[in-house]
């Protein structure tokens, strides 16, 4: 009996597509940053706070993957910036050969930083590389303390965490250090930055991050 083992095909496929895509952003110098999270967790709401604090500052482009409409991606188009609304029609994750096809549609020239907003999982995401030089993991505080634990693959394959809604803490269960020693458990390397679009707390060291990985390109 042959043993089709379909993950590593799959997977396979889809490192050739994530090479294609980093070697076409490194020759342009454009930095790929890839955000997973659960739906509600503040994705969009944080390139919001991103691209207006810049102010045009840096040429930025965004991918938007969602199942179905293109709400997200008219949030973000009144920045003035370029999106390609990737809508999966019920598929649970982007992959590298989606953002093939969405770099064919944007305009690359000068570009500094392209944010690919995944669609909102902590399961399937977390396993397809898409060619990004960067990967942050959003968690709300609202979404209870167990997260990291039942989804550590979301966690462990970030290079950042960012607890977002922070402000609302005080209304969860959620022990602060606790949750820090649940993420460095998994995934001793990353960074760890508590925030909150509402308030502004911990925008300027998101925003500090994002320049510092860029210059490291």
């Amino acid at each position: 009996m042959a043993e089709i083992i379909v993950m590593k095909a799959v997977n396979a496929e889809n490192e050739l597509y994530a090479a294609q895509v980093k070697e076409a952003l490194d020759k342009r110098g454009i930095l790929l940053i890839n955000l997973l999270s659960s739906p509600g967790s503040g994705k969009t709401s944080l390139l919001e706070a991103t691209l207006k604090e810049w102010g045009g500052k840096y040429r930025c482009a965004a991918i938007e993957g969602d199942l179905f409409t293109d709400e997200d991606a008219r949030r973000l188009e009144k920045f003035g910036i370029q999106v390609v609304q990737l809508n999966t029609q019920g598929s649970c994750h982007l992959t590298a050969n989606m953002i093939v096809k969405a770099l064919e549609k944007l305009d690359l020239k000068d570009l500094e930083f392209l944010f690919v907003e995944n669609v909102g999982n902590l399961v399937c995401p977390a396993s397809f590389n898409l060619g990004e030089h960067k990967r942050v993991t959003l968690l709300s505080v609202t979404e209870g303390k167990d997260k990291i634990k039942k989804y550590p693959k979301a966690f462990y394959t970030a290079d950042l965490l960012v607890l977002s809604k922070i402000d609302l803490l005080p209304m969860t269960d959620i022990n602060l250090e606790d949750l820090k020693q649940d993420f460095f458990r998994v995934n001793p390397q990353a960074g760890f930055l508590s925030l909150s679009v509402k308030t502004g707390q911990g925008l300027s060291q998101w925003l500090e991050k994002l320049e510092n990985w860029r210059r490291e390109t």
